[in-house]
């Protein structure tokens, strides 16, 4: 039984290890299809996608995902050219966009917006970033990163660095983690640690360790997981500032690193990892992209066919 089929995906935390694997080996068939047949699995679906904030992986990624498996795209992705600006809400563009489409996925400024919007629309909503609260699909690509070129994802040690308190990423890859075996440690300014809010409830998940020094810690991972600090969220410029370019990975911190750790990062980049870092053997970001386009058609695949494919 597919136990995704016309399902919302609003948060990590409603994902187990095994609704996780499902996508994963769901992802893997994706890879593996010829072409002409991965177009069968959703030809003649519609994916309808609202943005009110700016993208470029994900709105591209699920447009690249719809058409790899037959499917088309139409939506808003500059809110400046929309009827939003006439003053329409949140709730009556979902309901229009859910006529026009068979799935719909949201990125909006607002916590609690994607858990809002799927209980106004009639079709299934996918929450591809809802304020600073979480990005579920991007914990997935994640994950299966990871697991992709880790072959595993039990007994790894994970470094997480950067902006742990708004950075939204973090914390749906931290719920979704609390579903396998890790040590986690999270290293940040400490102006920019995780929430305190949200402490409680990942604890009850994993276990991690917090540290602002990243240079103690950096030859013992197996993965580090870089983000930016998102000048865009903090309320005062010039606390930005003082937190600005805390971490930068270059080829100086690489060769401290384990040979075979791997670099990952949810992107755009900014200043935190140097372009010398890309030619390495250890980044991983850019695949990380790429995988994030299958996990996103699997998942697609699994809501829109009822018996999966």
């Amino acid at each position: 039984m597919n136990q995704f089929y016309q399902k919302d995906i609003i948060s990590i935390k409603d994902f187990e290890k095994n609704s996780l694997e499902t996508i994963f080996s769901a992802t893997d068939k994706i890879m593996q299809l010829d072409p002409s047949d991965r177009r069968e699995i959703c030809k003649g679906k519609t994916l309808g996608y609202l943005f009110y904030e700016p993208s470029t992986r994900t709105r591209l990624s699920f447009d690249a995902a719809m058409a790899s498996v037959g499917g088309n795209s139409l939506g808003i992705s500059n809110m400046s050219s929309s009827s939003t600006q006439k003053g329409e809400s949140l709730a009556d563009t979902v309901r229009v966009m859910s006529i026009y489409s068979d799935v719909l996925v949201l990125r909006h400024t607002l916590d609690g917006s994607s858990r809002f919007a799927a209980e106004v629309s009639e079709k299934p909503v996918i929450n591809a970033g809802s304020g600073t609260e979480e990005h579920p699909t991007q914990a997935i690509q994640d994950l299966f990163t990871i697991k992709k070129e880790k072959r595993k994802i039990d007994g790894l040690k994970i470094g997480i660095v950067g902006d742990l308190k708004y950075g939204r990423t973090v914390y749906s890859l931290l719920y979704g983690l609390g579903n396998y075996d890790v040590d986690v440690h999270l290293i940040s300014p400490e102006s920019l640690k995780i929430r305190s809010d949200s402490v409680y409830e990942i604890k009850k998940r994993l276990d991690f360790a917090e540290s602002t020094d990243i240079t103690e810690t950096i030859d013992e991972f197996d993965v580090l997981y870089v983000t930016r600090i998102q000048k865009e969220r903090f309320p005062d410029e010039e606390e930005y500032l003082k937190v600005k370019g805390s971490y930068v990975v270059g080829l100086d911190l690489i060769k401290q690193m384990k040979d075979d750790a791997i670099i990952l990062h949810p992107l755009p980049r900014i200043d935190e990892i140097s372009a010398d870092v890309d030619k390495t053997k250890n980044a991983k970001y850019f695949e990380q992209a790429e995988y994030g386009k299958y996990t996103r058609a699997a998942i697609l695949g699994l809501i829109l066919n009822e018996n999966g494919f």
